[in-house]
């Protein structure tokens, strides 16, 4: 079975935290994920920066329903790698 990695892309450090949380929660993980702070690609400036929480498992582990779902309830979205 394959690894899949699920990001949730965050606007601020604050929601990336709440989401960490929750999703460590709501899927029964031992440890929470940690948010990264992610700078947008060609922008200098601190204010256009992501955070990121990045969940990773084999593929079919996690509802990505679920996962969609907390993201957007904090402005996020989900991506996977």
């Amino acid at each position: 079975m394959n690894d899949v990695r699920h990001i949730l892309v965050l606007p601020d450090r604050d929601a990336a935290e709440e989401v960490a949380e929750e999703v460590a929660e709501r899927l029964g993980l031992a440890e929470e994920p940690r948010p990264v702070r992610e700078a947008l690609a060609g922008e200098d400036d601190a204010e256009d920066a992501q955070w990121l929480v990045v969940v990773d498992g084999p593929e079919g582990a996690y509802d990505t329903a679920v996962l969609e779902k907390i993201a957007a309830e904090h402005d996020g979205w989900l991506e996977r790698e």
